[in-house]
């Protein structure tokens, strides 16, 4: 089967009315500089011209900002350019990520005329409150109606979410996936929420709303100020992101969630770029937050490792050695980031764990076999010790 190539065409902020409070897309996708129709075709053609797969299928996707927002005439100028790969056979389809409020009958009807496949939007909570707290400018009601009529219109349909945000706790990012879920998208991407550098989330006064508006008045009157950063916000213990820790269970149920529901999830964390990387280091935006290099590796091979468990504890007999077969896809994560699974089951369960690959095994799918139990562990040792007596005995003779 031929591999998917995505071309990603990044708009950073365009056609964004609002500023999230987590966003700083000139970081996130390492692009300074609004975009010109000329960049974009540039953009195209060096992806292109380095898929050797001449037969995959190919997709331009404009991501980073509210497409549906541009300004009409650069809106069609961008998806004009896109259209021409379609019509000379270069590529196969057009994706683009907007915001729910930016979607109605006649965008929907702009868009199937230049043959846009896929529309993608950040949702990012179904709760009105931390909506209303990222600052995202619209409600779920607006996801809602957004999802049904792309979905009418024969699009595929994709949702962004993210874990994490201001107020926000597992149950609520649980009840974001079931509302989802119910619109039935296609595709999910799940976002843990970075702090960025120059984003309202690193550099907004404290939460001016915890305190009672007669107070904050007498404040501001003092020439009192809130707090600017970060920093001195989750000190005070006002905003606190996730670890990576709390951020992975977090996504390994969601991931479980979507999965059982057969919702490709096509994302889980940030890409790492220059800019998106390890905090504290030269280059790096990112201030705080679950970040890690290999994030959606950690998730997977958590999953792997809560079904190996669950495997061994039906089994009924205490296992001291088991062989996992799988497909070659999932042989990685199943031994984990740094073989952290062959470690965590030799530390918490005393298990021994061999990875086998299989072709025929389907993907996503495992094979258990006890190779050993702790009583064939016994007994070898005390064949060993009974040998060792044998030979000292031989040996004095």
């Amino acid at each position: 089967m031929s591999k998917e190539y995505v071309i990603p065409v990044f708009v950073p902020h365009l056609g964004c009315p609002n500023d999230c409070i987590f966003c700083n897309q000139k970081s996130i996708s390492g692009q300074k500089k609004n975009l010109t129709k000329e960049e974009a075709k540039k953009t195209i053609d060096y992806f292109l011209e380095n898929i050797k797969d001449k037969d995959a299928k190919k997709e331009i996707a404009f991501f980073g900002g509210s497409f549906t927002g541009i300004d009409e005439k650069q809106q069609e100028e961008l998806l004009q350019i896109a259209y021409e790969y379609i019509k000379n056979g270069q590529v196969d389809s057009i994706r683009i990520s907007t915001r729910p409020d930016y979607i109605n009958k006649e965008i929907l009807k702009r868009l199937k005329k230049y043959k846009v496949k896929t529309i993608e939007l950040g949702v990012q909570s179904a709760n009105d409150y931390i909506l209303s707290r990222a600052n995202r400018g619209h409600t779920f009601k607006d996801v809602v109606k957004a999802s049904k009529l792309i979905r009418w219109y024969g699009f595929n349909l994709g949702h962004q979410m993210m874990v994490g945000l201001p107020e926000s706790n597992r149950l609520d990012e649980i009840n974001t996936a079931k509302a989802l879920i119910k619109l039935k998208p296609k595709m999910i991407r799940i976002y843990p929420v970075l702090v960025i550098k120059g984003t309202k989330l690193e550099i907004e006064r404290v939460f001016i709303d915890k305190f009672p508006p007669a107070l904050q008045n007498a404040l501001i009157k003092k020439g009192l100020r809130f707090p600017d950063n970060l920093e001195k916000e989750y000190n005070d213990g006002i905003y606190e992101p996730l670890s990576v820790v709390q951020a992975v269970e977090t996504c390994k149920q969601l991931v479980r969630m979507f999965n059982d529901k057969k919702i490709d999830v096509i994302r889980v964390g940030l890409q790492n770029t220059e800019e998106i990387c390890e905090p504290g280091s030269n280059q790096s935006e990112v201030v705080a937050g679950p970040f890690h290099p290999a994030f959606r590796q950690l998730v997977e091979s958590g999953l792997w490792y809560d079904a190996i468990v669950e495997k061994i504890k039906k089994l009924n007999v205490k296992v001291k050695e088991v062989e996992v077969t799988v497909n070659p896809i999932d042989a990685n994560n199943v031994i984990g980031h740094k073989r952290e699974n062959i470690k965590k089951l030799k530390d918490f369960y005393e298990v021994d764990l061999k990875v086998k690959q299989d072709e025929s095994i389907k993907q996503g799918k495992l094979k258990v076999e006890i190779t050993k139990t702790y009583n064939d562990f016994l007994d070898e040792n005390e064949t060993m010790q009974n040998a060792k007596k044998v030979n000292k005995t031989v040996t004095k003779k």
